[in-house]
């Protein structure tokens, strides 16, 4: 009996030596990939904008087939994009090829989530092998840990769900992924249920509980205006007072108020967007909503409020990157293209970005009452309604020097503004 319990001590120490080991050589002191997020330009806006309308979901029925063709540009985007949603510092970078597709990935974990005397960040390189449906996973290296592929496509199966909640809806649509040099061509089918599953995907249980928070927030508050002043607008610096006041008392910690800003500014930016809730929180109630009102404009409200969600959600760039474009399509067909809503665009986006980097800090001033020129600097002599002929002799393209000289006025005078930095 002795010697059986020092055999299986002995057993236990091995065992805790080979964890020790495999931790050392998958946890590292540096990222093997360090890159900065690829530019997103209106091009790019152009492009998610047209793949949307041709494969957009309320459109699409159970057993419809669809394809989409994604450059490797496209879809670095998208792991830009993701990289940012991680917890921690994350990069990535991607690679197709005639047969198959090679992605290296970064990821920093949280503080607490690795111990002391490990790096922490987590290396991986993923290889797929393309076949006549769904890509075969060819390798999996964790840090300087190769692991064998009977093992590591059960986990990333796992990772996926865990990632992409409600069973990883994307992977389940795909039929078929096939490999170009420089691009990849998915094949799908729309299930019964995708839509309510992409749904939980982009907005979980508990984002959803959180935004409905706000939304009730803000019908029971507008709703008591109404009685008051039926008919009346409202200031943008009293509506983040109001909103974020809430915010303030929800955030137990750092972390919590990030999520909780997050569902404030999307609450506000469906708000004064004018865009009901049902797609995202179930039987909301809502009346229409009092105009927002900033500098004496609706529009500059929705600037501010639309990009800071955005920012939020996607990064600052995804944000500028959808407001040029956007007053791109007012020069050719709208309103015309207008400095004073690209600045409302990258106020907004500045706010956002703040508001879950420095989370707790954004409550309390917001909360405390703002100026509305703390929010956005005095541009009424910048020139706006430039429809597309006027834009062109005067300013050229969105990467002239001349236009640079007007984003870099702008960036000054929002530079003068301590809330947004």
């Amino acid at each position: 009996m002795k010697r059986f319990l020092c055999l299986f001590a002995a057993l236990l120490l091995l065992l805790g030596a080979a964890a020790l080991a495999a931790a050392a050589l998958a946890l590292q002191a540096a990222p093997a990939v360090v890159q900065e997020a690829a530019a997103i330009g209106p091009a790019d806006i152009r492009r998610a904008h047209a793949l949307l309308r041709q494969h957009d979901p309320r459109r699409l029925r159970p057993g419809q087939a669809g394809q989409a063709v994604l450059s490797q540009h496209e879809v670095q985007l998208l792991l830009d994009q993701a990289a940012l949603r991680w917890p921690g510092e994350a990069a990535a970078k991607v690679a197709f090829f005639a047969d198959g597709a090679r992605a290296s990935m970064s990821l920093r974990l949280p503080p607490g989530a690795w111990a002391s005397g490990f790096g922490p960040w987590v290396n991986l390189v993923l290889v797929l092998k393309g076949t006549e449906g769904l890509p075969a996973l060819a390798q999996l290296q964790v840090g300087r840990v190769p692991v064998p592929a009977w093992l590591a496509a059960p986990l990333l199966r796992r990772a996926l769900e865990a990632y992409g909640a409600e069973g990883a809806w994307p992977v389940q649509l795909l039929q078929q992924v096939s490999f170009a040099p420089g691009a990849v061509r998915l094949a799908y089918v729309w299930q019964p249920d995708s839509r309510q599953r992409m749904l939980a995907t982009l907005l979980p249980p508990a984002e959803e509980a959180r935004l409905r928070a706000y939304v009730e927030h803000l019908a029971a508050w507008t709703a008591e205006l109404d009685a008051q002043a039926p008919g009346g607008t409202l200031a943008l610096p009293a509506l983040l007072q109001r909103v974020f006041t809430l915010a303030q008392q929800r955030s137990a910690d750092e972390a919590a108020a990030a999520h909780e800003n997050r569902a404030a500014l999307m609450a506000m930016a469906f708000y004064v967007s004018g865009r009901g809730f049902g797609a995202w929180v179930a039987d909301a109630r809502w009346r229409a909503p009092r105009p927002v009102l900033l500098q004496g404009r609706v529009d500059f409200p929705q600037h501010f409020l639309v990009s800071a969600a955005l920012a939020v959600e996607g990064g600052g760039p995804l944000a500028d990157a959808i407001g040029i474009y956007k007053e791109l399509l007012d020069a050719s067909d709208g309103s015309g293209f207008s400095f004073n809503d690209i600045a409302a665009d990258r106020a907004g986006a500045l706010l956002g970005a703040r508001a879950v980097r420095e989370a707790r800090a954004v409550q309390q001033a917001l909360a405390a009452g703002v100026d509305e020129r703390e929010l956005l600097p005095d541009v009424s002599d910048l020139p706006e309604f430039l429809h597309e002929a006027a834009f062109r002799q005067r300013y050229g393209a969105v990467d002239s020097p001349a236009y640079e000289a007007m984003r870099a006025e702008i960036e000054s005078r929002l530079q003068a503004l301590p809330l947004l930095h």
